[in-house]
C-alpha cells in the first residue's frame, strides 16, 4: 500500500460533540450558471429596467470602441476593455445604492462611469497623467487597482468599519478570474465571512488570466464553489445576461445590507478583445471561440428579449446607438486635448506634513524649473 493510499484509507473519527459549523449544502452554486433572458422568469423581469440595463450596454460598448482607438492614436498608453463582460460592468454599478461603495479592478473602467464618475477621469490613470483621476469619495468608487486583487481587502475592511460605526453600507468588490489565484482573495474571503461584513465578491470569469486559461488557474468545479470554502453563499450567474447579473447582485446585496454577510458571485463570460492593447490574442486562442462566443453577446440577448416583448423597436435602438455616439465623441474631443499639469503637483498629497527630504526634493526642482524658465539670459546672472 502507497503512502497516499494509506493517507486514504485513515479516517479519524470526530468527537461525539462534533459539529459542522455551518450546513454547506446552502452556500453551494446550482450546477449552470442562472439565466433571464430567454426563459419564463423574463417575462416578470421590470421593463424599465431592461430599457435602462440596454441603454447602458450601448453605451458601454462604444465606449469601449473608442477607448480602444484611443490607444492607437497615442491618447491612452494602454487600455484593458471590457467588450463582452458590459453586462457585468454594468450592473455592478446599477445595484448599487449611492452611500455604497464600488472597488473595480484595471479593467472596470465602464462600471466606473456607469457609476457616475467622468469618462475622462476613468481613463486618466490609463493615461500616465496621475494617479486615480478622480475623487474617490465623490462617486464612492475606489481607484482602479492595477494590482490584481488587492482592493478585495480594502473593500472587506471599508464594508466592515462602516458596519461598525452604523453606516447602512455595502461594499461590491469586483475581481477577473485571474485575481481568485491571489492571496488577497483568499484574505479577502475569509476576513469577510469570519466578520459578515457586507461585501459582495463578483468575480467575472472571462476565460482566461491574460493568456492563462481557467483550465490551467484551479481545479474547483466553479470558482463559485470556492464560497463554501469560507462559510458564504456562492452564486454562478450567466455574465452575458444583463438581467440575471443584476438579479443575482441586488439579491447579494440586499442580503448584505440585511446582516446576513458577504456572497461570492461568479459570472460566467467572455473577453472578446485582447488582454490589452498590447497583447496578442490570436497565440493562445482561435477564431472560432470567440465567434461562439459572439453570438452570446450581451447587447444581443437583451436586444432580443425586448423586441420579442415589444419593449424595443427601430426608433428605441436608433436612439441608444445616437447616445453612445455623443459619449464617444465628447470623449474624442476631450482626450484630443493635452492635459496641464504642474510638476510640483508630484510633492501635493504626499504626506500630510512634508518631510525635510521631500521638501528638499521640491526645492530643487522649483530651482531647476525657474532656471528653465529665465533661458540662457537669466543662468548666467
Amino acid at each position: 500500500m502507497t503512502v497516499m493510499e494509506q493517507r486514504g484509507a485513515y479516517r479519524p473519527t470526530p468527537p461525539p460533540a462534533w459539529q459542522p459549523r455551518t450546513d454547506p449544502a446552502p452556500l453551494l452554486p446550482d450546477a449552470l450558471p442562472y439565466r433571464v433572458l430567454g426563459t419564463e422568469t423574463a417575462a416578470k423581469a421590470d421593463p424599465e429596467l431592461l430599457r435602462l440595463l440596454y441603454a447602458q450596454l450601448v453605451r458601454g460598448r462604444r465606449y469601449n470602441a473608442q477607448a480602444t482607438a484611443l490607444t492607437k492614436q497615442g491618447r491612452l498608453a494602454v487600455y484593458p476593455s471590457s467588450t463582452g463582460q458590459e453586462a457585468c460592468q454594468v450592473a455592478a454599478a446599477l445595484v448599487l445604492q449611492e452611500r455604497d461603495w464600488l472597488f473595480p479592478s484595471y479593467r472596470d473602467t465602464l462600471a466606473a462611469v456607469a457609476r457616475g464618475v467622468d469618462p475622462v477621469e476613468a481613463l486618466t490613470l490609463l493615461r500616465g497623467d496621475r494617479h486615480t483621476g478622480y475623487d474617490p469619495y465623490t462617486h464612492r468608487v475606489a481607484p482602479l487597482c492595477t494590482p490584481l486583487a488587492t482592493q478585495l481587502p480594502h473593500a472587506v475592511g471599508l464594508a466592515h468599519a462602516a458596519r461598525l460605526k452604523g453606516d447602512d453600507v455595502v461594499a461590491l468588490a469586483m475581481v477577473g478570474d485571474g485575481g481568485t489565484s491571489e492571496g488577497d482573495f483568499h484574505e479577502a474571503l475569509n476576513f469577510a465571512a469570519v466578520w459578515q461584513a457586507p461585501v459582495v465578491f463578483l468575480v467575472q470569469n472571462n476565460g482566461f488570466a491574460i493568456s492563462v486559461p481557467l483550465a490551467k488557474q484551479t481545479a474547483a468545479p466553479s470558482l463559485a464553489h470556492k464560497a463554501v470554502g469560507y462559510g458564504m453563499p456562492g452564486r454562478l450567474v450567466d455574465g452575458n445576461d444583463a438581467a440575471a447579473v443584476h438579479e443575482v447582485l441586488t439579491d447579494a446585496v440586499r442580503h448584505a445590507r440585511a446582516g446576513g454577510g458577504p456572497t461570492l458571485v461568479e459570472a460566467v463570460t467572455y473577453r472578446i478583445d485582447a488582454h490589452t492593447n498590447a497583447d496578442d490574442a490570436t497565440r493562445y486562442r482561435g477564431e472560432a471561440e470567440i465567434e461562439a462566443w459572439r453570438d452570446h453577446d450581451p447587447i444581443l440577448l437583451l436586444e432580443r428579449e425586448l423586441t420579442e416583448r415589444g419593449l424595443l423597436d427601430e426608433e428605441g435602438v436608433r436612439a441608444a446607438r445616437e447616445d453612445a455616439e455623443a459619449l464617444a465623441a465628447d470623449l474624442r474631443t476631450r482626450m484630443n486635448q493635452d492635459p496641464a499639469l504642474d510638476p510640483m503637483d508630484l510633492f501635493a498629497h504626499v504626506y500630510a506634513q512634508p518631510t525635510p527630504q521631500l521638501l528638499e526634493q521640491q526645492a530643487q526642482l522649483r530651482a531647476e524649473l525657474d532656471a528653465e524658465t529665465a533661458g540662457p539670459e537669466g543662468a548666467g546672472r
